[in-house]
């Protein structure tokens, strides 16, 4: 079986600074009056072989837009007739929503929705699992596919004992590359940043996975060139309340279940994502990102039936990052980056607030995704080919979305 492609697609209604309240924002959303980079990323997809269902998940910044993002989303997909494709919007979420309430796991609402980049990757996963997917494979819309074997050459061992060792391979990631064919992340060595060094780190990590052997274990994992095979996902979600990275944060979440995330150094992709519209609100959603990460590791200790897994384990990224001096390293480099501008007020904002509005959200969310892990594979196996909702998303059962979403046609219009 083919597997099913997932591509999340994130639109906002117009590009303006500042982020959500409590650290959640999406890093480089398309404004709604623009297409963005998904039809490269379609056309992409176009010459890979073996392309079965792909499946877009369309969330937004304002759910005033959630209809024109998905009316924009369709235009743009009018112009590849050949992918067999379905759309995932409001309408659709809402179907899932009344069916997991029927099936009485009302207490999982939290963490699958069209909200935050683990709830919009968990919708994916369950909507996988209702259509019987063996095997997912995420692609995000700012991502170019250059070699037609993408999909074969990321399934390739996937569900066999092909890791080192004779171990299962149930989740592998490939990794980023830039049009000149670079997979290291431009690193300016700043002084300000001299007690943070993520891209330092970040290079370090990549450059000891992105070589031979082929398959190894590893700490990072790149969300838009992931495989996931249903022994993972339908055990294993994503953190809906990590607020970004959490494709790496999908990788503690597999150690703390028995399992791994490898890196396959043949896999690969084009990455071009467009430029952040802040670096100050991305370093603050950074500082959320790593402080939760590092309460989410203590909190599991306390776990009986969990893996531990530890700072010192996900060096050198992103462990330097997640240990206990995270919230001084966080405090002092925004600090820093104020003195050396620009948006100083903003580094001086995160200095001063960020940093405990951080600790405060780490503490009342991190226990959230453990309950919730524990009622992800019951669910999954409900809903895995469920009659209702498959024959809904297959277009066995039609639904009028005018109806649902209030877009009602014009009387007598040609």
């Amino acid at each position: 079986m083919y597997p099913t492609v997932i591509i999340p697609t994130f639109w906002t209604r117009r590009r303006t600074r500042g982020g959500e309240r409590g650290g959640v924002n999406y890093d480089h959303p398309t404004p709604i009056d623009q297409d963005g980079t998904l039809p490269d990323c379609l056309r992409s997809l176009e010459t890979v072989r073996g392309l079965g269902k792909v499946m877009l998940i369309v969330a937004t910044t304002d759910e005033s837009i959630e209809h024109t993002a998905e009316d924009r989303v369709r235009g743009i997909l009018a112009d590849f007739p050949g992918i067999d494709s379905l759309i995932v919007g409001s309408a659709e979420m809402g179907s899932l929503r009344r069916r997991m309430e029927q099936l009485e796991f009302a207490d999982a609402l939290g963490g699958v929705g069209l909200s935050g980049y683990g709830g919009v990757r968990n919708v994916g996963l369950i909507l996988a699992a209702v259509l019987g997917s063996d095997s997912v494979v995420f692609v995000d819309d700012d991502q170019v596919v250059t070699d037609p074997e993408f999909l074969a050459r990321g399934t390739d061992g996937l569900g066999e004992a092909a890791g080192p060792g004779g171990r299962p391979v149930l989740a592998k990631t490939g990794y980023y590359v830039d049009d000149a064919g670079s997979f290291k992340a431009a690193d300016p060595r700043a002084w300000y940043d001299m007690f943070w060094r993520q891209l330092e780190f970040y290079n370090k990590a990549v450059s000891a996975v992105a070589t031979p052997p082929r398959l190894k274990s590893s700490t990072l994992a790149f969300g838009g060139c992931m495989a996931l095979h249903r022994d993972m996902y339908c055990n294993v979600p994503f953190d809906p309340w990590a607020v970004r990275g959490e494709d790496i944060d999908y990788v503690i979440n597999a150690r703390m279940h028995g399992g791994d995330v490898f890196m396959d150094t043949e896999w690969s992709l084009v990455h071009r994502p467009p430029a952040p519209v802040s670096a100050a609100v991305l370093f603050r959603n950074d500082v959320f990102r790593f402080v939760y990460t590092h309460r989410k590791l203590e909190f599991s200790k306390s776990q009986v039936d969990l893996r531990q897994v530890t700072a010192e384990s996900l060096m050198p990224y992103p462990g330097h990052l997640v240990d206990s001096s995270i919230n001084w390293r966080a405090r002092t480099t925004a600090l820093l980056r104020a003195i050396a501008g620009p948006e100083r007020s903003a580094y001086l904002e995160v200095a001063r607030k960020a940093v405990p509005q951080a600790q405060n959200y780490a503490r009342e969310n991190c226990e959230r995704y453990f309950a919730f892990q524990r009622r992800w594979p019951m669910l999954m196996d409900r809903l895995w080919e469920d009659i209702a909702l498959k024959s809904l998303f297959t277009g066995e059962r039609h639904v009028d979305r005018g109806a649902i979403t209030g877009r009602f046609p014009i009387i007598g219009a040609d």
